[in-house]
């Protein structure tokens, strides 16, 4: 667990923030996933097999699309650097306020990503298109490689810690 020195921190607030809406943008990137085929397979709309899997999906294992989730928190939070919380006029409290924030610019990168067919397709293949455990880790894998090189963060593993750069 992480031990909290500065419990008023920007960061551990944003990170509570985004981990109480977790269970709700996680139907969001589905649905967002979904427009995206859509748009770039399937503009038409015409109905065959696998467009109607992809459009009548809801059953598939959340964690692969939980653990993207996640990367993309730590995406935003990485690049939300300043840890100074603002002063706030307007009665609401930093919790709701970085709630908010975080899901307009989650929902802001997904429809960024969903511009990529690789991001499509590896998403498709890990969730609603999902067959086998083995295509979905490389499904995984493949799709946070590309996200770390969409936002241009390079992970640098080095004796059991983890350091984020920017490439």
């Amino acid at each position: 667990m992480i031990q909290k020195l500065f419990p008023l921190d920007k960061n551990y607030i944003l990170r509570q923030a985004q981990f109480a809406l977790e269970e709700e943008l996680l139907d969001q990137m589905v649905y967002e996933l979904k427009r995206s085929y859509t748009y770039l397979y399937n503009p038409l709309k015409l109905m065959d097999s696998t467009y109607a899997v992809i459009l009548d999906g809801f059953e598939f294992p959340t964690d692969r699309i939980r653990m993207i989730y996640r990367q993309l928190c730590g995406v935003y939070r990485y690049q939300q650097q300043d840890n100074q919380l603002e002063l706030l006029f307007d009665g609401k409290s930093h919790f709701d306020k970085f709630k908010e924030e975080w899901e307009a610019a989650l929902i802001s990168m997904i429809r960024q990503l969903g511009q990529n067919e690789q991001y499509v397709k590896t998403m498709l293949r890990m969730t609603l298109l999902f067959d086998t455990e083995s295509r979905a880790e490389w499904a995984e894998n493949h799709c946070k490689a590309f996200i770390n090189q969409h936002f241009g963060i390079r992970v640098v593993k080095r004796h059991g810690e983890l350091f984020l750069k920017v490439s």
